[in-house]
């Protein structure tokens, strides 16, 4: 029989769970704020790519979803508004995912690349979700405004 933990609360102290869960945090945020920062610099190139995935408006689409990755990795790295920045990274790896990694329907020599993005996009939504799960409690070492 599996134990009810329902009312067990998570300890997210300033120890070493705190430091950990910090550099957890820093490590999400910060990669996935340098993604939104890529799509920036790389627009033409991704509005191209996502304009070939059937993705509308290419370009402005790129642009807001990059906006989407820095503030949201921008709010989990430094623990501001952390509903919405986990919200808006779930967001985007939900619809990203299966639209632009569609491993199934591309040519066989881009299935395994493709594959791995699904793949890697994927794991980031479950650390998204889980960010999002823990948006209600206050974080150590964080801002914690937007609660």
């Amino acid at each position: 029989m599996i134990p009810d933990i329902s009312t067990t609360v998570l300890q997210l102290d300033a120890g070493s769970n705190g430091l950990a869960f910090l550099l957890g945090r820093l490590l999400f945020g910060l990669v996935l704020a340098f993604m939104g920062l890529n799509h920036f610099q790389s627009a033409d190139q991704l509005a191209g790519y996502a304009e070939a995935k059937g993705i509308p408006a290419g370009r402005a689409s790129v642009l807001f979803s990059g906006g989407m990755l820095l503030a949201g990795g921008l709010g989990i790295a430094i623990g501001a508004f952390p509903a919405l920045s986990a919200g808006a990274i779930a967001l985007f790896l939900v619809v990203s995912t299966p639209t632009i990694h569609d491993f199934w329907a591309v040519p066989e020599e881009q299935q395994q690349s493709e594959m791995t993005n699904f793949l890697k996009n994927v794991a980031l939504l479950g650390g998204a979700l889980v960010f999002l799960a823990l948006s209600g409690t206050a974080w150590p070492y964080a801002l914690n405004v937007g609660i």
